[in-house]
């Protein structure tokens, strides 16, 4: 059973126990109350009786009161507090029920009311609803007395309060007065302030209208001197364009003077030109015959950018270390005169094959570039030309060179073709993974270099 002074409160209509309707007693040895309950005392008594529902068979239970026996505790408090009261009056024996509960939970109080004898310490509230469920001799007395205390406690507590709302009223009233005191001085010293502030103002106006009067003055003087300035400039002006017309009509001799040298030069200079034209015919004329007469090549460029099909021939190998070993590729590097060939998507595809192939020959190239200058090795990296419509055009680099198989052609055969151009002697290494182009090009003379060795040299200085 709770003992809650707070639970239910007054704020709800509690049926025959509100404090409009008359006292009544059923079964109080002839007692009775005269005036209603107090609302704290009655929303005791509801909680008590619903606490006591809780613990009840239903074949105990009050008819009016199986309904709402169901509730939870509170909610049953709070929502069927009228019909809980009305069985408390009415009910003599649901209300010994409660009074029993009562005595177990307060055996002290209830002794002491059935002796006559109310705890002093005791809460008013609670030995109100005990003495109104027990209903010792003389509860009514009791229940009065109580009804009185909390009066009292409540007119004393209304009264407290409105000390303490006149004491916050003072207080405001004397934080307003010093605040307005603070501010009327505040507003009287900006006031001084502001006069302070106009007679400086007034002093400067009565300044700048003498500097505007001896300005006015000034510009009268001026515009007077620009007028007189302006009848001589324009004198001058019609001097001025009397001369310019005399220089223009002897700039205009001077330009046909000009003009007629130019065509004697000219016609000096066709002369000349004709001559020299005569000669340079007869020295490429002479040239072009001694070229056939030595069966000279018309141009000298470097085999890899001719790609001729030539006749396979022997080269110097490239032997000494493994094709496994970290230090081969820098081996070969060193070596002068040294060509370096890369099947570049054979490159991309091991190291970084999930790039789109447009961004993997941009990533490889920048390698390159940047091995070619450290090593001034010649690098030719090739590429299959199948995958794009059109081999993007690429601005030639000192040292590296790309080129794209043609249609019909592999990378693989580009690669064999480059190979077998180069003029034997020279050191040749092909960086790819691919065993078909390992065979090929070893048989032409050339030593293959792993792409994983080649990534990781040039992760290594990237």
């Amino acid at each position: 059973m709770s003992a809650r002074p707070e639970a239910g409160g007054d704020s709800e209509d509690h049926g025959p126990y509100d404090e409009d309707a008359p006292a009544t007693d059923t079964d109080g040895g002839g007692e009775a109350l005269a005036r209603p309950l107090p609302g704290p005392v009655r929303a005791r008594v509801v909680e008590y009786g619903s606490d006591v529902l809780s613990g009840m068979r239903a074949g105990d239970l009050p008819p009016p009161l199986r309904r709402v026996a169901r509730f939870e505790p509170r909610r049953r408090a709070r929502l069927a507090g009228p019909q809980i009261a009305a069985q408390l009056e009415t009910d003599g024996a649901f209300r010994d029920r409660v009074a029993e509960r009562v005595e177990q939970v307060w055996p002290e109080l209830a002794e002491g009311l059935r002796s006559g004898v109310v705890p002093p310490a005791a809460d008013p509230v609670a030995v109100a609803a005990c003495a109104y469920l027990l209903r010792p001799k003389g509860w009514p007395d009791i229940i009065e007395d109580v009804h009185r205390e909390l009066e009292r406690q409540s007119s004393a507590k209304e009264a407290d309060e409105a000390a303490e709302a006149l004491d916050a009223a003072r207080r405001e009233l004397d934080e307003t007065r010093h605040g307005h005191q603070a501010e009327l001085e505040r507003l009287r010293s900006q006031i001084r302030a502001q006069r302070t502030e106009i007679t400086e103002l007034r002093r400067k106006v009565h300044t700048e209208r003498q500097r505007a009067r001896e300005a006015t003055e000034r510009a009268s003087r001026t515009l007077a001197d620009t007028t007189e300035r302006e009848s001589e400039t324009a004198r001058q002006v019609s001097t001025l364009e009397s001369e310019n017309r005399r220089l223009r009509s002897r700039l205009a001799n001077a330009e046909a003077q000009v003009e007629n040298a130019r065509r004697a030069v000219r016609a000096g200079r066709n002369a000349d030109e004709a001559r020299l034209r005569v000669l340079l015919d007869v020295l490429v004329d002479a040239s072009h015959g001694l070229r056939r007469e030595l069966a000279l090549p018309a141009a000298l460029d470097d085999p890899a950018d001719l790609v001729a099909e030539t006749e396979q021939q022997r080269r110097v190998s490239l032997g000494g270390l493994p094709d496994d070993d970290p230090g081969l590729l820098e081996h070969l590097l060193t070596v002068p005169r040294v060509h370096l060939l890369v099947d570049g998507y054979n490159v991309t595809k091991t190291g970084y094959g999930t790039l789109p192939l447009a961004d993997q020959r941009t990533r490889l190239m920048n390698s390159l570039k940047g091995l070619a200058s450290r090593t001034k090795a010649e690098i030719t990296c090739v590429f299959d030309g199948a995958d794009v419509d059109t081999p993007p055009v690429v601005a030639p680099t000192r040292r590296v060179r790309l080129l794209f198989s043609a249609p019909g052609e592999t990378a693989d055969e580009l690669i064999v073709r480059l190979v077998r151009a180069e003029p034997p002697g020279r050191p040749i290494a092909v960086v790819t993974s691919d065993q078909e182009i390992v065979t090929a090009v070893r048989r032409a003379g050339a030593r293959a270099v792993p792409s994983t060795i080649f990534l990781r040299r040039l992760e290594a200085h990237g």
